[in-house]
């Protein structure tokens, strides 16, 4: 496809020679680099609740972020009008605030090279409200109806279509369609007048509605009535240092949290990562591989290229317990010379791109999952987790395990609640002994938060055993 029969041409007009004019009065004040970056936007998002539909809401948002790089000073302006004299007026406000002497030569623009890792045919959005509405209503009854101890079922549904043209002072022109779809279903569950005990699934990723065919409503709603009962027979996790296995596929979140964002450039080059200046040294068990990698086939953190313009690529951040390198954007690339990897991400053309992971996981090794919970005598297996918080400078983090069970002489016996994982992302790392051969990726609901903006990840770990961790929970 021509640019010329692109989203942004067709329906705004917009052409090359628009995009080279307000590249040039981006930097018509001086500056090393410039770029615009248009987004269109339709969102649909339906909850329910009490067995009711409490909302349907569509819409639909649009405006273009103009940047301007001098040295290490930023200017950023934005519009909510894609009429030129309002983009021209944008790119003069971001010209301003990083006004310097410094000059870049204008080039024309060349498209940049385009591939397709999310060939959604029909977009959710291209389907009618009732069909999406069906959907929630069949979670729904499900989640009631697996047992009677369910007094409480919640389902939410956002789709969304993202249309982006970005265009750069270094020539480059690219533009995408982004689809999203996800589900999550949320339930309550209590047996007598005990506590009620929380369930939650979900699933989703850069597809349409043809996901919900094999990864169905239902199977999510059961899945999210499995976690709340299985609460309800749990004792209160004991406290203390002991040996954790992490289950496989979404406990990679913890992965995510601990170790990924101190491995994001800007932390790096301002010196405040646990991480900083460590290329090249050993930082975890020579087991441990983790990689970055957002060109994975349809999912939730996956770009065509990000939000910079660059393809995404697989970036190895840590391999055999070495660190080998940073996520780096546009910004980190001109400050420290190395290459963007692709990890320039942002919310909206309301922010200002910063590097960000997308989908990041720890690749399979060679231990049988079986074979690694037999291995411990005593300690905790973690199958799901909620929230946590990590502090990038120490690496220190705490999350809460909300699914997880005793290991009792090489097996699996009793559930427990209430237990927080406590440690520090790279020491936790060194103590990975044996890591499994069932790598698995999250159903597809990741939503990663970093300066006040959100962008949807994957996360992914296989079985892993670490042999000292502190647990939180009730002291014995």
């Amino acid at each position: 496809m021509k640019f010329s029969d692109s989203f942004f041409a067709v329906r705004f007009g917009i052409t090359e020679r628009d995009l080279e004019r307000y590249l040039a009065a981006a930097l018509d004040s001086g500056g090393d680099y410039a770029d615009l970056y248009f987004e269109y936007l339709t969102t649909t998002s339906i909850s329910m609740d009490e067995s009711i539909v409490k909302s349907a809401t569509q819409g639909v948002t649009m405006g273009v972020g103009v940047r301007v790089i001098s040295g290490e000073k930023t200017g950023y302006a934005y519009s909510e009008d894609l009429s030129p004299e309002k983009v021209l007026q944008a790119a003069a406000v971001a010209a301003r605030i990083a006004s310097a002497p410094s000059r870049v030569d204008k080039v024309g623009l060349d498209e940049a090279p385009r591939r397709n890792l999310y060939p959604v045919v029909a977009a959710s959005s291209d389907a009618s409200l009732h069909e999406r509405v069906g959907l929630v209503l069949r979670a729904d009854a499900a989640a009631r109806a697996a047992d009677a101890r369910v007094f409480q079922a919640s389902v939410a549904y956002v789709d969304a279509l993202k249309h982006v043209l970005v265009a750069t002072s270094e020539g480059a022109l690219s533009y995408d369609r982004q689809p999203m779809t996800r589900m999550n279903v949320s339930v309550l569950a209590r047996e007598g007048n005990g506590v009620p005990q929380q369930g939650y699934s979900g699933g989703g990723g850069r597809v349409g509605l043809e996901f919900f065919a094999e990864r169905t409503p239902e199977s999510f709603a059961v899945e999210a009535v499995r976690q709340a009962l299985v609460q309800l027979d749990a004792v209160e996790a004991p406290a203390g240092e002991t040996t954790v296995v992490l289950g496989s596929g979404w406990p990679g979140i913890l992965l995510h949290e601990a170790v990924g964002h101190g491995l994001e450039a800007d932390f790096n080059r301002k010196k405040v990562s646990a991480f900083s200046d460590r290329v090249g040294q050993q930082v975890a068990s020579k087991l441990c591989t983790v990689i970055d990698d957002g060109t994975m086939d349809s999912r939730r953190g996956s770009l065509n290229v990000d939000d910079e313009g660059v393809m995404s690529q697989q970036n190895v951040l840590i391999e055999d317990g070495i660190l080998r390198g940073y996520l780096t954007d546009k910004l980190s690339e001109r400050i420290t010379g190395t290459r963007s990897t692709g990890s320039g991400r942002r919310e909206s053309y309301q922010h200002i791109p910063m590097p960000r992971m997308t989908n990041t996981f720890m690749r399979a090794g060679e231990s049988d999952p079986e074979e690694i919970i037999r291995s411990v005598e005593k300690g905790i297996y973690c199958a799901n987790f909620g929230g946590g918080q990590v502090d990038i400078t120490s690496g220190n983090f705490v999350f809460d395990a909300t699914e997880s069970y005793l290991i009792e002489n090489g097996k699996v016996t009793r559930p427990v609640r209430g237990a927080t994982l406590i440690g520090n992302g790279p020491e936790a790392l060194k103590w990975v002994s044996m890591v499994g051969n069932d790598l698995a990726l999250d159903q597809g609901v990741g939503v990663c938060g970093k300066a006040g903006q959100h962008v949807p990840v994957g996360v992914g770990i296989p079985t892993v055993r670490i042999d000292r961790m502190t647990v939180g929970g009730t002291a014995k």
